[in-house]
Order: structure tokens, then sequence, then C-alpha cells
């Protein structure tokens, strides 16, 4: 970060083009200190007021003035260096923005500085002017000007590399929560059409466990419309989700499924994970491995290593479509937006194991 005299100028805020014109100057301090400054040092400098020569109130009246030629010169130039701002940037037009800096302070401060110095020479020392002091207190002039000039340009510069910058910020975020919210409203329809096939099922074999089933539905729905627009929720309110759901699953499959969570409670009210995401993973062995009731799928929820791990047994099932794994990108998606870390998919021949980072209540 850029720092100019912090306690003459805290910071510079100037209508433009960028800001849309909200901002404000607030470089008073900047300007009540410095231009005084130059008022008085430039003349004693070139050896324009000779402190010993003139009467005392002469040299107030002759500091006065020339503090008034640095009020003028400064206003005009910042006039302009602001004026300008809103016809060049320094991203788009670099050059044209340096070249019409250089022609306004150039075509500006010269002849002001000139006619205001000469001016003090007709009032204060009777007309005879002294060209040679009158150059070099231009040409101080001038350096100063560009000084200046250089300062409020890179102050601007700071400030919209960093208004940049958050913009850039606001607009990743803007476009991570839209992400996240498109992944999040592919849950139902996903969820309902499993749902509806499944009852659907129940019905045609097993109609007297249908209402039951549905009971069952509307709990475990009720969860997903109530979190589904969180983005954490309580390890525990997840497990009895899941729980909820395997319930469904125990309806249809009876003893062909099984669940064992090993989990310790005491976890449940500390750590964070994304809504419905083990209803993902048990969906996930579900619909890719065989199992039976003399071979059921047994499906291990537990805790390694401050992560929660799912596995099961590897039985591939044959599918008649290759599987497209969209609901693990889906879940890993949601993941990296939501918690910064994706999770971890392992696979052999013997077991399938996702481990889910958990996030930690401070």
């Amino acid at each position: 970060m850029l720092k100019v005299d912090n306690d003459a100028m805290n910071t510079i805020k100037q209508p433009t083009k960028q800001d849309n014109g909200n901002g404000y100057v607030n470089d008073i301090g900047f300007r009540l200190v410095l231009i005084p400054f130059f008022g008085i040092a430039i003349p004693l400098i070139t050896g324009m007021i000779n402190t010993s020569n003139f009467p005392n109130w002469q040299i107030k009246l002759s500091f006065l003035y020339t503090i008034g030629i640095a009020f003028v010169v400064w206003q005009g130039n910042r006039y302009l260096t602001f004026s300008l701002r809103s016809y060049f940037d320094w991203y788009n037009k670099p050059v044209k923005k340096i070249l019409a800096v250089l022609f306004a302070v150039f075509f500006y401060t010269i002849p002001v500085a000139v006619l205001l110095l000469v001016g003090w020479y007709k009032i204060f020392a009777d007309g005879k002017t002294n060209w040679n002091i009158v150059f070099t207190s231009t040409l101080i002039i001038l350096i100063c000007v560009i000084f200046i000039t250089h300062v409020y340009e890179t102050v601007f510069l700071v400030k919209e590399a960093e208004s940049e910058k958050v913009q850039r910020a606001q607009t990743e975020q803007a476009k991570a929560e839209a992400e996240l919210e498109a992944l999040k409203n592919q849950i139902d329809p996903h969820f309902i059409f499993n749902s509806l096939n499944t009852l659907s099922h129940l019905i045609e074999v097993k109609p007297d466990k249908a209402k039951q089933f549905n009971d069952n539905l509307a709990d475990v729905y009720r969860y997903i419309l109530h979190n589904k627009a969180r983005d954490l929720v309580l390890l525990g309110e997840e497990i009895n989700f899941i729980e909820d759901y395997f319930s469904l699953l125990k309806i249809r499959f009876e003893k062909a499924v099984q669940m064992n969570n090993n989990v310790p409670t005491e976890k449940y009210e500390t750590c964070l994970v994304p809504p419905i995401s083990l209803q993902v993973l048990i969906e996930n062995a579900v619909k890719h491995n065989e199992f039976s009731d003399n071979s059921p799928l047994v499906i291990e929820i537990e805790l390694q290593n401050e992560e929660l791990v799912v596995k099961n047994k590897v039985r591939k099932k044959t599918l008649r479509r290759p599987s497209s794994k969209i609901g693990l990108q889906n879940l890993n998606e949601r993941y990296k937006l939501t918690t910064q870390k994706g999770i971890t998919v392992k696979e052999d021949s013997q077991e399938f194991t996702v481990t889910l980072p958990l996030l930690k209540i401070e």
C-alpha cells in the first residue's frame, strides 16, 4: 500500500468514470501543508524575496502573494488532473493519459506562473523584473507540479487496483454462490426421481409397505427442504437424517442393506458438514453394487483423523449405462465451494472409500 504523507493526506477520492462519481476529495490536509510550504520555500530558494532588504510588512505581503501563486497553480492543476480522469485511464489509454497530463501541466503551469511572478515584481519590486529568477522559479514550480501530479496519479492507481481487486473478489464470490446454488438445486430432482421410482416399485411388489415408505419419505424430504439453503449443518443433524433415509432403503431391501454408524456422539455437536452429503454416498453405494439377503451391502460410517469416512465392500453391478459419476462430482464441487476442501475417493478391488473433511465449530 503506497503511503504519501499520511498525516497530511489520508485518502484521495475523486469522482471519476471508474467510481461513478460517488467519491470525494479528502486531501485538505495535504494542501494546507504543502501550498504554504512551496509558496514560502521557492521564493527563498531562488532569492526572489530578500528578507534582509525588505521591511517586515512587505515580507509578509510578499509571502502571502507567493502562497497565492502556489494556491492558484496547485488548484488549477488539481482540477485539470481530476477532469482528465473522466476521459483517460492508465489501464486502457496509458500513452494518451501521459500526453494529456503533460500537455495540461505545461500549458497551464508555465503561463500562469510567469504571469503571476511578473505581477509580483510589478507590485513589490517597482516593475523591475528579474527574468533569471522568473525562469528559475517557473522551472522549480513546474518540477513540483509534475511531482505532485505523479503523487495524485499514484494514489489513484493504488486505489483503483484495490477497488478492482475487491470487485474481482466479489465477482468470484457471487459466481461461487451461484454455482453452489445450482449444485444444491440438482439434489431435489435427483432425490425425488429415485424416491418415486422406489415408491412405484413398492406399490407393485409390497403395497403394505408403500404407505410406511411414503410417510418416511415425507420426513426425509422435510429435512432436505429445510436445509437445502444452508451451506453447513451439524454432523448430528446429518447423521440423524441419513438414518431416516436409510430406513427408506430398509423398507425396500430389508436385510439386503445394512449401515453401521461408528461416529462418536460427542462429535455430533462439534463438527459441521454440507447438508445431504451422506445421502449421496449411500445412494451411490446402493446404485453400483450387487447385494442380497445372503450377501448384504454393508456401509460403514466412521471417524478417522477428524474426517468422516464412508466405505463399503465392492461388488460391482453391471449397469446398462456407464456411470457418469455426477453425484460424486456434484458433492466434491459443493465441498470445495463451501469448505475450500475436496472429498477423497479411493477404490480398489475390495473396497470403495470416500473421505469427507469436517469443519470444527470454534
